[in-house]
């Protein structure tokens, strides 16, 4: 039984892990959204599965706002605010898909070893999760520096917070308070960027970020 209660805490962590490549592998907005509202709902599932095994029914209600804002919420709104502004339907990158990907990888390993290594006295499964955890943490920062779009570096900066969660519940959870103020911190700072890219759209006609950069006098 134990066995099985591991393999399944490992099959949903790896699953967030597969799906931030995915999101790294997506060339169009809205397939983009959609991946992410799947790698929530992973989430949610592997919060739930955590707060069954941890006996933590705090981490329900994690599970619950990871659900409601993350896997629902948030994709539906910027599948509106695309359709409002209008915006490019093609996800611009600064390099390949190709050495992305290679990027990628690296980083997993580099995750794995790194944390391994540091969290060699802690439990298994903990420390499992945490590796996970961490690699889904840098592939949502590499997300965000080979995207050109504003929607799609919004997008890997909330997969970056999706990690964030994933290593805090995998490590015997955090206090519900502390829980609900991070999603409410980040359903705000969502509510901030959909606000300043309206304002960039209106005043740019543009929200990638490399065309930004010309109004500023930067040229390649």
């Amino acid at each position: 039984m134990r066995g099985i209660v591991f393999d399944i805490a490992h099959l949903l962590a790896g699953s967030m892990v597969l799906l931030s490549f995915l999101l790294l592998y997506q060339n169009r907005l809205y397939a983009l959204l959609n991946m992410f509202a799947l790698q929530a709902f992973v989430l949610a599932l592997s919060v739930a599965w955590q707060a069954y095994i941890q006996a933590a029914p705090h981490l329900y209600v994690t599970a619950g706002i990871a659900l409601f804002f993350k896997a629902l919420l948030i994709p539906v709104a910027l599948h509106r605010m695309i359709r409002r502004l209008g915006i490019h339907r093609e996800v611009e990158t600064v390099v390949g898909v190709g050495p992305t990907m290679l990027a990628g990888m690296s980083l997993v390993a580099l995750s794995m070893a790194v944390m391994l290594q540091a969290t060699s006295n802690a439990d298994f499964l903990a420390q499992e999760d945490l590796a996970f955890a961490l690699a889904v943490v840098l592939l949502g920062l590499l997300i965000m520096v080979t995207r050109r779009n504003a929607v799609s570096q919004v997008v890997g900066f909330m997969s970056l917070e999706n990690g964030l969660v994933l290593a805090a519940t995998g490590a015997k959870g955090m206090p519900l308070v502390v829980e609900i103020s991070v999603a409410f911190s980040v359903l705000i700072a969502f509510i901030v960027i959909g606000i300043f890219l309206f304002r960039i759209r209106e005043r740019f006609d543009t929200v990638d970020v490399h065309a930004l950069d010309r109004f500023r006098g930067e040229r390649e």
